[in-house]
């Protein structure tokens, strides 16, 4: 696993994807920070993730596009299926390396801190908080689109269907508000991204919310390995 992981997380940085991911992440996290904190004049760096939300959404699919779609496209996805290591260690090795990326860009979180730091007390539990709540959800979410990645050839195909999910994911809370179902309501509320990271946004770490996130990296994980399973008996 560590062979592919290496691999993959050096062939981010030789190409552009790396580096438009992260200056994409920097510029925005930069400027809400600017603008919530430094303007404001306010050490709650929790308006910052927050709003970072949207913008993680965009960035995951570009991350992960590449991940299988880019390997059936050039066929070399046959000899990952006759390597010898388990398709477990294939896939976690890819995710792995989408995640070290994605945890390349939360790292600068650390650095508006220490700057509040210069000022002020930041408040260090609220922002570890965040940070996990902001972590797992990432992972979550590359999880989703690294499933969506392995189910085409095209990298465009996957990284629309990835916007399209994100989407998805940012429209249940407004879709359940409008269903006067109260089950189903409440089934769209516990499926929401957004409702499982507000206790890590207010500062509070629940097992129930990592769980959940946990639960779906696991969930798309084993459904990414399922479709290489397939390949391989077909």
């Amino acid at each position: 696993m560590s062979a592919i992981l290496k691999r993959e997380f050096s062939s981010y940085f030789s190409s552009a994807i790396a580096y438009v991911v992260l200056a994409v992440f920097y510029f925005f996290s930069g400027m809400f920070f600017f603008w919530y904190c430094l303007l404001s004049d306010s050490a709650n760096l929790t308006p910052v993730f927050i709003n970072m939300f949207m913008v993680i959404l965009f960035l995951i699919p570009i991350l992960t596009m590449k991940l299988f779609s880019e390997e059936k496209r050039q066929k070399t996805d046959q000899a990952l299926l006759t390597a010898p290591v388990s398709l477990l260690q294939v896939v976690m090795g890819k995710f792995f390396s989408a995640v070290l990326v994605y945890a390349c860009c939360l790292a600068v979180f650390f650095v508006y801190a220490v700057i509040l730091s210069c000022f002020t007390t930041p408040a260090w539990s609220l922002i570890l908080c965040n940070f996990i709540g902001v972590f797992l959800m990432g992972c979550a979410l590359i999880a989703i689109d690294m499933f969506i990645s392995s189910l085409t050839e095209s990298q465009i195909v996957a990284a629309v269907a990835g916007f399209a999910a994100g989407l998805a994911i940012y429209m249940i809370d407004s879709i359940a508000s409008m269903i006067p179902v109260d089950f189903i309501k409440t089934i769209l509320n516990s499926l929401s991204f957004l409702t499982h990271l507000q206790n890590f946004s207010a500062g509070l770490f629940t097992i129930s919310d990592a769980v959940f996130f946990l639960s779906v990296i696991v969930i798309f994980v084993f459904l990414t390995i399922r479709v290489f399973e397939k390949k391989r008996w077909s």
